[in-house]
């Protein structure tokens, strides 16, 4: 009977039509269950039964030893049947030429004959652990359905954008009014949207306005709509936004600038829950919940009277800050990814992933227009991109600016540890393993450090 405590045994599938070399090299890899196979019939069968995570391929296998034509076509196969094994081609014929038409097919790696074991032994390794950390992902985020997304599908691994998210659910189920404060571009209506789709309100209509965006003569009639006749060009009876959204929700963007006289209107519309359209003589009821967010600051507009206090507190029930791209180390990378599978998907689906220098110049600038310019940015890249990975000269930002000087030495390490592991963090997709072997620390060390600044999520 097996002994229940006996290791098991990751496995490595040697394509080798060599006897010999098959022997060595079965030798060499203790640590492995080495499966061997000498031609393209035996090797994918291996491929379907034993699933093994990394694969040596020896380009010259009958009928084509002393060619690689057999080899490729293994290797097509074996990427089509299981694209996440990591293959090590090998040859010595052409090898350049074999090397780059080899990664190009999906190879992980390449080495050339004579086989140095040791080396090969390196890189074989190298590969079983790249297989694990990506099987963890993927079974992470399978485990959180959607991996970093919260509500509303806003992809995130931000703790600062975790809690908005969990605020927003908090409320979503109450009728209070929601005012969602952030800079442009930072997912305001994203958040809005999720909110709706929170709430008891989901099977009713979710209507967006931005209220910067409509001239001013029009703004009252597109809130309130208006009666046939009410002025010209009114040729017939329109309901207004307000009224489309009954028994939903009502996104009011850039709600600071309303101008004053319709503010009033708002407000009644507010406190009696009733409205008249232009032109009209009846109140109308309506049962919609008003949801509102802005990027200017509305105190000082109070102050200034340009916008009224009392409509403020009626709209700003739950008032809900939404950091800026900047303030959430990480997530440009995670989102840069997200944005390139869907316009990779449809533009141009030679793009499979960003450039180590990509994936730096995205972590490294400031990202002025938040999250709307990141997404700019990978689209434009994704178009531009010549090959199979968008670089950093694709996204065309420039040189990032330097940062503010940090004077107290305590603060700005503990800054710059926190920002370090969000990046980190975020580039290994929250895999404790990886992230933990991209700073070049021990597992157990990233969890104090995690602990310590409260980075847990």
């Amino acid at each position: 009977m097996p002994d229940s405590k006996t290791k098991v045994l990751p496995k490595l599938l040697i394509i080798e039509d060599d006897q010999g070399l098959q022997a060595q090299l079965k030798w060499a890899y203790d640590d492995f269950e080495v499966v061997l196979a000498g031609d393209r019939a035996s090797a994918l069968a291996a491929l379907r039964a034993e699933e093994p995570a990394v694969v040596t391929l020896d380009l010259g296998l009958p009928p084509d030893p002393d060619g690689t034509s057999e080899g490729f076509a293994v290797l097509d196969e074996i990427m089509a049947i299981k694209p996440d094994t990591k293959v090590i081609v090998a040859s010595g014929h052409g090898a350049r030429e074999s090397a780059l038409q080899a990664i190009e097919r999906g190879a992980y790696d390449f080495y050339q004959k004579p086989v140095d074991i040791e080396q090969l032994g390196l890189i074989v390794r190298r590969a079983y652990k790249l297989h694990q950390i990506e099987a963890e992902n993927r079974a992470l985020a399978a485990k959180a359905g959607e991996g970093n997304r919260v509500l509303g599908g806003m992809i995130t691994a931000a703790p600062e954008m975790v809690r908005v998210a969990r605020t927003i659910e908090r409320v979503a189920n109450t009728n209070v009014s929601v005012m969602l404060l952030g800079a442009s571009g930072t997912g305001k209506e994203l958040l809005a949207r999720g909110l709706h789709d929170a709430s008891t309100r989901r099977d009713g209509a979710f209507i967006a306005i931005n209220c910067a965006a409509i001239p001013e003569n029009l703004l009252e009639s597109e809130l309130f709509g208006h009666e046939k006749g009410a002025f010209t060009g009114a040729v017939k009876t329109t309901e207004g936004k307000i009224e489309q959204a009954d028994g939903g929700t009502l996104f009011l963007d850039e709600v600071g600038d309303i101008p004053l006289p319709l503010q009033v209107k708002l407000l009644r519309f507010l406190q009696e829950r009733t409205i008249e359209r232009i032109g009209g003589r009846k109140s109308i009821a309506v049962d919609t919940r008003i949801v509102c967010a802005t990027h200017q600051d509305l105190e000082t507009m109070i102050a200034e009277q340009r916008f009224r206090e009392d409509l403020y507190y009626r709209l700003a029930e739950v008032v809900v800050k939404i950091p800026a791209l900047a303030e959430r180390p990480g997530d440009a990378v995670l989102l840069a990814k997200a944005f390139l599978k869907r316009f990779a998907k449809e533009m141009n689906p030679q793009v499979t992933g960003f450039a180590p220098d990509a994936l730096a110049a995205i972590d490294g600038w400031a990202w002025p227009g938040n999250v709307r310019e990141l997404e700019n940015r990978v689209k434009r890249a994704v178009i531009m991109a010549d090959g199979k990975l968008v670089g950093a000269e694709d996204l065309d930002l420039g040189e990032g600016e330097e940062e503010d000087d940090v004077l107290n030495l305590k603060s700005a390490r503990e800054q710059t540890d926190r920002r370090i592991i969000r990046h980190a963090l975020a580039r290994s997709e929250g895999n404790i393993s990886g992230t933990a072997r991209l700073l070049g620390i021990s597992r157990p060390t990233l969890y104090d450090l995690l602990k310590q600044y409260d980075l847990q999520g």
